[in-house]
């Protein structure tokens, strides 16, 4: 398995399509939510993602401040179904944190979480700074991490 972070102009038309084939999987088809994923803020995220065989099992899109908000985020957190239980999301997730904090000198987060995942965020140093909110029908919450 190998870990890519690519800008949307690097990334091939297949691997465009790989990612949102696995988004779509995952918060349309799994989750049961009819919305628009491809929100035209791919064209301004870093894109990192986990290939297995060609595969793309795990992705997420990193953004500097000032894009999806003010400060800097990470959003679109997918482990393909088959790949969960292998802390994937975990080593993803410290993946996305470490690349916003060195690489591009970010030091504050903000992530939009689904509810039920409040703890495993919380446990990488997010804080809630809003109210539970319906997205899409389903519970979220903002976060925000300091460093």
């Amino acid at each position: 398995m190998i870990w890519k972070l690519k800008k949307f102009n690097e990334l091939s038309g297949e691997e465009v399509y790989k990612l949102l084939r696995l988004r779509s999987e995952v918060f349309v088809v799994e989750q049961q939510c009819i919305y628009l994923d491809p929100d035209g803020k791919d064209f301004k995220a870093y894109h990192l993602y986990l290939e297995d065989d060609g595969e793309i099992v795990a992705c997420t899109r990193i953004f500097p401040k000032g894009i999806a908000y003010s400060e800097a985020s990470i959003g679109r957190v997918i482990v393909k179904k088959d790949y969960r239980g292998r802390d994937l999301a975990k080593d993803m997730l410290v993946r996305a944190m470490e690349y916003l904090e060195v690489v591009l000198k970010e030091k504050v987060i903000k992530i939009q979480a689904q509810a039920y995942l409040f703890d495993f965020y919380r446990g990488f140093g997010f804080e809630p700074v809003s109210e539970e909110y319906l997205e899409d029908g389903i519970p979220h919450i903002d976060m925000i991490c300091k460093k």
